[in-house]
């Protein structure tokens, strides 16, 4: 697992929607993230919440509550708010997802919050400034304004996602390739498939292809034992 998630909370400023803030805790849980923060006084519709979260209701049931987003943000040694604007009277520049999340990356301890303002009119310049930076998402200038739950989703992967390891897999080296060219090309020898210098010009081909691709070494496998079952059917006939 990306190391600071545990450090990381989700501020949810004034949501308006139950729906919207069970939607947020099932994109929290789905990247590990699992401290949520609401501000403000309103009184939520917990089966609504219930019903959006899936398995991750126990996020909300867990959450803290604050008057405000001053208050909030007290412990925090990073605060990130989340806009699609800048300029005048707010912060001039912000970050993108994946810059906020190597800055999280290089944080050794403390609490990171990101705060996301309400559905209707997102953060004001007083909540913004709260924050030491703000971050953006990019997207269509006919269309602008993400969804809560989206932003937070693509937020929260961006974070998740910068030093995931996950299982990926290590393409064959250049010798190993040989190998495969080797196998194909005794296979088709085998059975009198060339035809003049097709050989040469056939395994050129595959090679190309092969590493192009970036094979794994389970496929080089698979690969070798298909043409060699083709040259073993040549043979018992």
């Amino acid at each position: 697992m990306p190391k600071n998630l545990n450090n990381i909370q989700i501020v949810l400023v004034e949501p308006q929607s139950s729906a919207n803030i069970g939607a947020v805790c099932r994109a929290m849980g789905t990247m590990g993230i699992t401290r949520l923060v609401i501000t403000g006084n309103a009184i939520y519709n917990t089966a609504r919440i219930k019903d959006l979260a899936i398995h991750s209701f126990d996020i909300y049931k867990n959450s803290k509550r604050f008057k405000n987003l001053k208050t909030a943000l007290e412990n925090s040694v990073l605060s990130a708010g989340a806009t699609r604007r800048t300029g005048k009277k707010r912060k001039y520049i912000s970050v993108y997802p994946e810059e906020l999340s190597k800055k999280i990356d290089s944080i050794e301890s403390g609490e990171i919050s990101i705060v996301f303002g309400r559905e209707s009119s997102g953060l004001t310049v007083e909540e913004l400034a709260e924050c030491n930076i703000a971050v953006t998402i990019p997207s269509s200038p006919d269309s602008p304004s993400l969804n809560l739950a989206q932003a937070v989703q693509v937020i929260t992967y961006s974070i998740f996602r910068s030093n995931f390891e996950g299982k990926g897999y290590k393409p064959v080296n250049s010798k190993r390739m040989d190998q495969i060219m080797g196998t194909i090309t005794e296979s088709l020898e085998s059975i009198d498939f060339f035809k003049k210098n097709e050989k040469t010009e056939l395994e050129h081909f595959f090679s190309d292809i092969f590493s192009r691709a970036g094979i794994s070494q389970t496929e080089s496998l698979r690969i070798e034992k298909t043409f060699l079952k083709i040259s073993g059917i040549k043979k018992k006939n």
